[in-house]
């Protein structure tokens, strides 16, 4: 397939270049270097990744103990093999990059995700002149509640498809954009990956279960560009599951991506479709050294925004939409894990247009311990659901870590200067009223 207004040979070559991004590279085993945010995972073996799930069900009851709607974070990355991780990723990304391709045939190349619309039509004659499958076998695939009624398939249609042929005995094929022949997609994928996708849902399932049952909401972390697409799958399956009547299970989406804004869109009118809650966590990012540099060394398209100011904005970009679902079904909730005292105003002042209230605890915000209490204390004290991010761990790994939290945190200085000056102000404000401790 040809994408619009592009040569075959361009076309193939980007798309070639881009899926670079989905393939394991050595140089980056060790995930570690140029990452300001929690730690990732070295795969041991199965029984490791069991006693991962011990430690996050610990950290459940804890959260669970020490307050009310509490949260507790997870990564996957210690629940799963990243190379598996890494692997259907590649999957997941090359069946929708197809969808997209057809979509350019259609004159549709660039449009928002929630606009791409196939034509049945067009759609089964083009699968049938690929050799993929025939107009009377295709004609089975679009059969089903919704998949296909209007006339036409979106990207969650053709996601759905996907999960129903992967189910069947036959291989689902698509061309092999290098040699030019169909090859089935999960060709990749052996009988020992299957297992460990078996095993993965298996431990979310059973934190889930923990979750529900101590009241706390579980929120899976984001982590680099090339494990998040399954990061994200695994994670809405999980939501499938478990938001039917509440947010339980929150999925994270990292705004200085470039694609942040289609991911959520296209996740949330998963959960409209389907009729369960929408729960996420919104981040600026904690990766972009190191996505930049494998992505220069690896010659794929740099994922990150180019400036900061972009990535602000696509934060709230991201935010406002997620606002105005509140607003209109009350069925998506949000935390605002963020620093950035505009972020907060932002989101203060569009809850007061929206009229979302504090009580609703649609909305609440997030803050590493230790950092940004002129931000946090204030919202507690005006009624705010607000968290402190605990980092725990070994004293050799949690103080890294912090380190490039403060490094990511390019005013962090300033804002720790502000905030002395606040707390001094407030003692001398004590003394002269005679309240010191009150």
């Amino acid at each position: 397939l040809v994408g619009h207004g592009t040569s075959p040979s361009s076309s193939t070559a980007g798309a070639e270049k881009q899926e670079k991004q989905y393939r394991a590279h050595q140089g980056f085993g060790d995930h570690h270097g140029g990452v300001t945010g929690a730690h990732t995972y070295f795969y041991a073996d199965e029984a490791k990744c069991d006693q991962h799930m011990e430690t996050f069900l610990r950290c459940i009851d804890a959260s669970s103990g020490s307050s009310e709607d509490g949260f507790s974070a997870i990564k996957l990355t210690a629940l799963a093999r990243p190379q598996f991780l890494v692997r259907f990723s590649e999957v997941l990304v090359k069946w929708r990059r197809f969808f997209h391709q057809m979509a350019a045939e259609q004159g549709q190349a660039g449009w928002a995700v929630l606009d791409t619309k196939l034509e049945v039509e067009k759609l089964q004659e083009a699968l049938a002149n690929l050799g993929i499958a025939s107009k009377a076998e295709t004609q089975q695939w679009f059969t089903g509640e919704n998949l296909g009624t209007s006339g036409t398939v979106d990207l969650l249609d053709w996601n759905s498809l996907f999960d129903s042929r992967t189910k069947l005995s036959r291989p689902l094929l698509i061309p092999n954009r290098m040699t030019g022949q169909l090859e089935p997609l999960l060709s990749r994928f052996s009988e020992e990956e299957e297992l460990q996708m078996k095993r993965v849902l298996q431990r979310m399932d059973v934190l889930a279960k923990r979750a529900m049952e101590k009241g706390v909401r579980l929120m899976v972390d984001a982590e680099q560009s090339y494990f998040q697409p399954a990061i994200s799958r695994l994670t809405v399956e999980t939501q499938r599951r478990f938001n039917r009547s509440q947010p339980i299970i929150y999925n994270t989406y990292q705004c200085y991506l470039k694609e942040a804004y289609n991911n959520v869109t296209g996740d949330m009118e998963l959960s409209r479709r389907e009729g369960w809650h929408f729960g996420t966590k919104l981040v600026r990012g904690a990766y972009m050294e190191q996505e930049r540099e494998r992505a220069a060394q690896m010659g794929y398209k740099d994922p990150i925004n180019p400036t900061y100011e972009k990535t602000n904005e696509m934060y709230h970009r991201c935010l406002d939409y997620v606002l105005e679902e509140i607003k209109h079904s009350r069925k998506a909730s949000v935390m605002v894990a963020s620093h950035n005292e505009d972020t907060v105003k932002f989101t203060l002042r569009r809850m007061m247009e929206l009229g979302i209230h504090p009580s609703d605890k649609k909305v609440c915000f997030g803050q590493l311990l230790g950092m940004c209490d002129q931000i946090t204390f204030p919202l507690g004290q005006a009624g705010f659901p607000v968290y402190k991010y605990v980092p725990y761990g070994p004293v050799n790994e949690v103080l890294p870590y912090l380190s490039r939290r403060a490094q990511e945190n390019r005013g962090f200085m300033q804002r720790a200067n502000r905030e002395r000056d606040l707390l001094w102000k407030e003692v001398k404000r004590r003394l002269l009223t005679g309240n010191l401790f009150s």
